[in-house]
């Protein structure tokens, strides 16, 4: 790979930016100084350094992000602030995107990255990944036996279709309120409140949770991200058979 290239991709700047850094003899290659920008290096093997700083390689880069009401997940969008706008600050930031989507008035985890086959698979209908939501919803829901879903999956009537099998497990209920986790394997537009609708509950709040065995992290304040740990890159590539 170029070292321009390199620099590039780990977010230094522009194919012209990173080209002046390396002019500028602050650009090391295994404690050698080097200058030209076209020099190939192994990304894997060799050391780059500037100003005395090494520079971790990354070929992906992998983000949680705890999703705030009012930002669409897209890229860009005209009438809304997207999710892409929290990463402004990142270098990179023309590099990533998010891995399926959650509604603008949704919160909870999403995952950002740069990793187009793993994006694929975790928002893919043939490797069924699980999604698990927190939700509110209006009324109490103790007297519904959700049980029975979990093999057969609801109808629909209105949209006239089946969901895929789901669970359904009650946390707290009350004549005002209920709250409870669903975990789903699909990814049907606004497929949890109509799954409520039709039980003749509204939702009031709702926040993803969990994406296969990537837990939302509880220090993430809304609006927050981090990246993701080298162990958690391997438990979601894993899940979906990447390696």
């Amino acid at each position: 790979m170029r070292l321009d290239k390199f620099l590039v991709n780990q977010g230094f700047g522009s194919r012209k930016e990173v080209q002046k850094l390396i002019k500028a003899g602050i650009v090391y290659v295994n404690n050698f100084p080097v200058e030209d920008p076209s020099f190939h290096i192994n990304p894997e093997k060799d050391v780059v350094e500037i100003e005395g700083q090494e520079i971790e390689y990354k070929e992906n880069y992998y983000f949680m992000l705890n999703k705030p009401k009012g930002y669409i997940t897209a890229t860009y969008d005209e009438n809304y602030p997207t999710v892409m706008d929290l990463f402004a600050s990142e270098p990179i930031v023309s590099k990533l995107f998010p891995v399926g989507r959650l509604d603008v008035d949704t919160e909870g985890l999403l995952i950002i990255t740069s990793d187009g086959v793993l994006a694929h698979r975790l928002s893919h209908p043939k490797w069924n990944v699980e999604k698990e939501y927190f939700v509110i919803v209006e009324g109490d829901i103790s007297d519904i036996d959700f049980s029975k879903y979990e093999k057969e999956g609801m109808y629909l009537k209105k949209e006239k279709y089946k969901t895929k099998p789901f669970k359904v497990k009650v946390l707290k209920t009350s004549f005002e309120e209920s709250e409870l986790l669903i975990t789903i394997t699909e990814g049907k537009y606004h497929i949890v409140k109509k799954i409520m609708y039709a039980v003749g509950h509204e939702v009031k709040y709702l926040k993803r949770v969990r994406i296969g065995p990537l837990i939302l992290d509880e220090d993430l304040e809304v609006g927050e991200y981090r990246e993701l740990t080298k162990e958690e890159i391997s438990l979601l590539k894993s899940y979906v058979k990447m390696g």
